[in-house]
């Protein structure tokens, strides 16, 4: 008999559908901020995965589309995933949990870095503030120890 979905695997479950987006990211400096609209949809693989697909058209008027999977590992007790871009040649790979609540998903990454030289730690959130409207916020660890946020992307559904 197939065991139950966890509560990680019932949270991922949720993002599932068909959602519009906005995105807003700093520019470089003394620019203003980069803005970017498009759409997603979001497909179970089994009880396991979830398969993020986002299509959005870029300042420029160029396509960009990403790929990104999240699924739960009950053996690590993490959540893991990873996320692919048109716009870079990067494959990032996803570490994560769930916040005690059960409302915020954390990622941690490793990529290459922000400025252009070597690599740094990346982090997403995913916080699903209801059934029909999520929020994802991505930072970077500055040199000091602090977390620097640098873009966030509204996600509402299509009803």
């Amino acid at each position: 008999m197939p065991e139950e979905p966890r509560a990680e695997q019932q949270w991922l479950a949720r993002m599932v559908g068909e959602w519009t987006y906005e995105m807003e990211a700093e520019g470089e400096p003394g620019d203003p901020p980069i803005k970017d609209a498009g759409s997603e949809s979001v497909r179970a693989l089994g009880n396991a995965w979830v398969i993020c697909e986002a299509s959005g058209t870029t300042p420029d008027g160029a396509t960009a589309t990403s790929i990104m999977s999240l699924g739960y590992d009950p053996e690590r007790r993490r959540i893991q995933g990873t996320f692919i871009s048109s716009m870079m040649t990067y494959l990032w790979i996803y570490d994560g949990q769930l916040d005690a609540a059960g409302n915020v998903l954390t990622v941690d990454a490793e990529g290459p870095s922000y400025t252009g030289e070597g690599m740094m730690k990346y982090r997403d959130t995913i916080e699903m503030v209801s059934d029909d409207h999520r929020v994802q916020t991505s930072g970077y660890l500055e040199a000091d120890g602090t977390w620097h946020q640098f873009m966030t992307t509204h996600y509402r559904r299509v009803r």
